[in-house]
Formats: structure tokens, sequence, C-alpha cells
């Protein structure tokens, strides 16, 4: 099996735990420029990078980038291997992962997409995952009840998971957002 990508976070998790400061700075950038100095600054640090791609930078459609979550790895990978970085010391995070990019469909279609969205996320190596099924759809009452956004938090992170499991790859770290809240 192979390294587990977010040891680093979940020690960093622990450390806070502990009442001792940490953090890790994330990147949440398809700019080449950015991406090359972000890598360059880990270089130098010598530590781990956290590259985060939003539900709207890159989708299974493409997104405003043009990407999807497969070629995105692949951009950050190619990336990394011009600067020398090891790939085992990337961690790639999405973003605010749900319906969010299909609010104006209906919960059904928005939901299936998502459904979608995060196991590409997951497919493609991205281990630290963040769900945000906040957002209303075009057919929801608002507000959005806390029990609606729980279920279908509940229902992404069961994606996640079994995506995950059928790599059999990394843990990965899935983060939910409930109205400002983050459990």
């Amino acid at each position: 099996m192979s390294p587990d990508k977010n040891e680093p976070l979940l020690r960093m998790i622990s450390t806070q735990k502990r009442d001792n400061p940490a953090g890790i700075y994330s990147i949440c950038s398809a700019n080449r420029f950015v991406l090359q100095a972000a890598v360059h600054k880990a270089v130098i640090d010598g530590t781990h990078l956290l590259i985060e791609a939003t539900s709207n930078q890159v989708d299974q459609f493409g997104g405003y980038t043009g990407m999807t979550p497969e070629q995105f790895t692949g951009y950050v990978s190619e990336i990394a291997a011009e600067a020398g970085f090891p790939a085992e010391r990337i961690i790639l995070g999405g973003d605010h992962l749900g319906p969010n990019a299909w609010r104006e469909e209906d919960a059904h279609t928005a939901m299936s997409k998502a459904h979608d969205l995060i196991h590409d996320y997951v497919a493609a190596g991205f281990t630290k995952i963040h769900l945000d099924a906040s957002m209303p759809c075009a057919d929801d009452s608002l507000p959005l009840e806390f029990e609606l956004i729980a279920e279908r938090s509940a229902e992404l992170c069961g994606i996640a998971e079994s995506t995950h499991t059928a790599k059999l790859i990394y843990s990965i770290l899935v983060i939910l957002y409930f109205k400002y809240v983050i459990y």
C-alpha cells in the first residue's frame, strides 16, 4: 500500500488538539506561475504542499479551467516534476465539493452531478475532500433545513468513501461544511 498522503494533515490535527499551533498553507489556483511558486516554496521549506481545486474550477465537464480532476492531477504532477518536487509530498484537495455548480437545477439532477464530481476527485487522487451541501438547488425550500444539508453531506461522503475503498489507496480526509461551521 502507498504511504498515506494525509499523514501530515492528520499529524497537524493531532498537534493542534494538544493546544500547539500548527498549520499548512493551501494553494487554490490553477495558474501555472502560482503553482510553480508554491512548489518552489515547498522545495525550499522541505514541506508538503496542499493544492486545492474548487468545484467551479475543476469538474467532470472541465470547469472554468477546462480541466477534469484527472487532468488537474496530471497538470500539478507535471509542474512538480519540472521542479524535482516529489509527487508523494503533494496533497490534492477538493474545495466546496457538492451541488454548487448546479444550483439552478433541481436537487435530484444537481446531486447526481455532485456524486460524479466527488467520485472523479477521489478517483483522481484528491485526498482532502471538503464537502459542501449547504447551498439550495432550484426546487429547494428556503432556508435549507440542517437535516437536509446533513443528509446530502452524508450521501456525498458515502460516494467519497466508496470510491476511496475501491481504489485501496491513501486515507481520505473529509471535511463537512454546514452554514459557516466546519464539523
